[in-house]
């Protein structure tokens, strides 16, 4: 019989998934509102960027669901401290596996699960991180690079999460992307600003899949294009590489092959 685990990781369109969730969210009360969409679209973006080998379809279900028992009051302390662990065996109610259930449950580190999954690291910085972003009743969002300051020598301090400096070099990279309408806006900021101004969260569904995302994939696409025409070009001395060894091969490690080709049949 299937489970609804097999339904959603079954469906590997974004879109559908988020509203595969949001119905479920009315129907079983469990957590979804529109800061889960914007933390999935971080991740989506970043797994984008990074080409890391971790399973998108997986990564993305996980997003939509590892905050399934949280409760929208942070002076409970009590619930911060155990909604993931509890959201964890919601989860396996559902029919997921032992090992998905182990990263939605390793979002946060207060159960104390050990050894950490790769994709819990994933999930922490992106939760984290994206949260800062947002208004609070208590506080207004802060910015990238500040979130970025905060997240690494505050939240993350003394804690070792193996993609932070990943996740440090896609903030940077994504902030150099300006996405223009009335005003140009970096990446993030325009994020935000369709968070704030779009109320519901269905609303907000439609926003980020069909205006935002088709937008920012093709802007990374044409930055990474780009970054590779000067990687392998230096205008002033062609016979020079404009970037070190490291820095190329660092650069190129977030490229796929076509467009590495691309960039050198261009020279």
């Amino acid at each position: 019989m299937e489970t609804f685990a097999d339904y959603i990781l079954e469906e590997e369109e974004l879109a559908a998934k988020m509203e595969i969730v949001y119905y479920l969210s009315k129907k079983k009360k469990i957590f979804f509102d529109k800061s889960v969409i914007f933390k999935t679209e971080i991740l989506r973006m970043f797994l984008k960027y990074s080409k890391i080998d971790a399973d998108r379809n997986l990564m993305l279900t996980a997003s939509l669901l590892c905050n399934c028992k949280k409760i929208d009051n942070a002076q409970d302390i009590e619930s911060v401290h155990t909604y993931a662990k509890k959201g964890a065996d919601y989860l396996s109610s559902l029919g997921f596996g032992k090992r998905f259930c182990k990263i939605c449950e390793e979002i946060n580190r207060y159960s104390g699960s050990t050894p950490r999954e790769r994709e819990s690291d994933i999930l922490e910085l992106v939760d984290q991180f994206g949260g800062m972003l947002l208004d609070r009743p208590e506080r207004i969002g802060f910015k990238p690079d500040e979130a970025l300051v905060l997240l690494e020598h505050r939240n993350l301090k003394d804690k070792y999460n193996r993609y932070l400096q990943t996740f440090i070099d896609f903030v940077n990279f994504i902030e150099k992307i300006e996405m223009g309408e009335l005003v140009n806006m970096t990446a993030l900021r325009r994020l935000v600003k369709f968070y704030n101004e779009t109320e519901e969260t269905t609303k907000f569904i439609t926003e980020v899949i069909s205006k935002y995302e088709p937008k920012i994939d093709k802007l990374m696409n044409k930055y990474m294009e780009n970054m590779a025409d000067g990687m392998f070009c230096n205008l002033d001395n062609p016979n020079r590489p404009l970037f070190s060894e490291e820095t190329a091969r660092k650069i190129m490690s977030h490229m796929n092959e076509k467009q590495i080709e691309g960039a050198k049949n261009d020279v």
